[in-house]
């Protein structure tokens, strides 16, 4: 059985995606693994790089080239400092070279050496592919696949079980729904409580919460930003940053001066239910726009959907609870993640794969189960919340415009987040022996509808709003 960690769900990372910048960047890295491994490195005077399918057609917009040029060179897409992202990419294009692994120049070029591929590889739609050359002979290719929310795989570790790395079994291995709920009321604790002795087996109590703050932390600040930038974000479809407006009207004249400070100040504005939904837009709205501008956020479970957890965390400690803390937080982000992680056992979290559905839809439910469990719901509350957001998520489809992760990408985590609360509500006035339709149920479904979704709205751009809109309108 798959154990998939909290860190696997949430991971710190550059945007705009997940699976198009984040993805192609581990991918690159794992190559540069194996050049080395295999005593090939030293050898390397040239390299190619081929995007096929979902990569190919929404790489530009994805920044898929440049993610993967920077995975080439040795960055780590949870520490480079954002701001010299433009700066390393221009040098490489106009100096026709890079540093690879950050120990070996060569030679390369941006509109030569990445070929962007509109077919399809049989494995999955986010394929990319590296090949090394030394005196123009190939010494080494290596394919892989991107298959959502930072997961990279090679097609061979799925067919061939021997290739698959194994990972320590958890005490309470999942897989459904039905199976949570069960190790659950067996052992009398709460999602969070068994999500928590499953990472007790991987890491320490220590290793934990330190990581775990790291990933709020990351949320907050990311928030912090969106909502103190002003401006149009970077692509070509002039889009206006409504975060830093929103946000303006809504602090009036509260002073602070850190994302912490600012956490606090919000506590003392006015709450009404207007105020209320405005502030939860403000919040995943900041997320997404800093995520459109290449800045850091946390994947949750992707990128594209990163804004829906951070606010709907956000609502709960500057709305529902002024006393809450990092114990708090802890549980949510626990309780979010294994709901995540049951949605890519069963479906799918890669856009390119299941449609929007599989994006904003996954990342709605996670927020609500989670949610739902700190304003005291029963595990089998958490599960009825997690199926409700999802079940009026199902069929949303992909269709970034101009393959930029903005419109209606941004809009659509708003909207995840109120949802997600709306969600949680529900499900904490539901007698779970009245519900009839089961958090498993909805997942299978969510997987047999991204099967059925036509290849035009999953992520390629030739779809829905993708066509109906063109760049020259905006």
């Amino acid at each position: 059985m798959e154990c998939i960690s909290v860190f696997d769900m949430l991971k710190i990372g550059v945007g705009p995606s997940s699976s198009h910048t984040l993805g192609p960047w581990r991918a690159a890295e794992r190559w540069l693994h194996e050049l080395k491994s295999e005593n090939i490195f030293k050898k390397v005077d040239r390299i190619k790089v081929n995007l096929y399918g979902s990569l190919s057609l929404t790489g530009k917009g994805h920044a898929t080239d440049i993610a993967t040029v920077l995975g080439l060179c040795g960055e780590n897409p949870e520490t480079i400092p954002t701001d010299i992202i433009d700066i390393t990419i221009s040098a490489i294009k106009n100096n026709n070279e890079l540093v690879l692994n950050n120990e070996k120049r060569i030679k390369f070029s941006f509109d030569n050496d990445i070929i962007f591929n509109k077919t399809f590889l049989d494995f999955h739609s986010n394929g990319i592919q590296f090949t090394a050359y030394k005196d123009d002979c190939i010494i080494h290719d290596s394919t892989f696949y991107s298959i959502g929310g930072g997961f990279v795989v090679k097609e061979e570790r799925i067919v061939h079980k021997e290739n698959v790395e194994l990972k320590k079994e958890f005490p309470y291995p999942v897989n459904k729904a039905t199976e949570l709920l069960a190790f659950c009321n067996a052992e009398n604790k709460l999602i969070s409580e068994i999500v928590l002795e499953n990472e007790r087996s991987l890491r320490d109590d220590d290793t934990i919460d330190f990581e775990l703050n790291r990933i709020w932390q990351t949320m907050l600040e990311c928030m912090y930003l969106g909502c103190h930038t002003e401006g149009f974000l970077p692509g070509g479809l002039n889009v206006r940053r409504r975060a830093f407006d929103t946000h303006a009207k809504l602090i009036d004249r509260i002073s602070y001066n850190t994302p912490e400070e600012w956490l606090f100040a919000i506590r003392k504005t006015e709450v009404k239910f207007r105020q209320i939904l405005k502030w939860v837009s403000c919040y995943a709205l900041s997320v997404n726009e800093v995520n459109a501008s290449l800045g850091r956020v946390v994947t949750a479970p992707t990128n594209g959907s990163a804004g829906v957890i951070p606010a709907v965390l956000m609502y709960y400690l500057t709305i529902e609870n002024h006393q809450a803390d990092f114990k708090h937080i802890k549980q949510f982000l626990l309780v979010a993640s294994e709901i995540g992680s049951i949605f890519k056992k069963g479906a799918t979290i890669s856009a390119a794969m299941g449609g929007c559905q599989a994006e904003i839809g996954v990342s709605s439910a996670m927020a609500a189960g989670a949610l739902c469990e700190l304003l005291g719901g029963t595990p089998e509350q958490v599960m009825i919340a997690a199926e409700i957001a999802m079940e009026h998520h199902l069929g949303m489809t992909c269709d970034p415009i101009g393959g930029l992760v903005q419109i209606p990408c941004i809009e659509r985590n708003s909207m995840g987040a109120i949802k997600a609360i709306n969600a949680a509500e529900l499900a904490l006035d539901t007698d779970h022996n009245n519900v009839k339709v089961p958090l498993d149920k909805v997942v299978s479904t969510m997987w047999e509808t991204a099967k059925d979704m036509s290849n035009k709205y999953k992520e390629t751009s030739e779809g829905g709003l993708a066509i109906g809109v063109f760049m020259s309108d905006c």
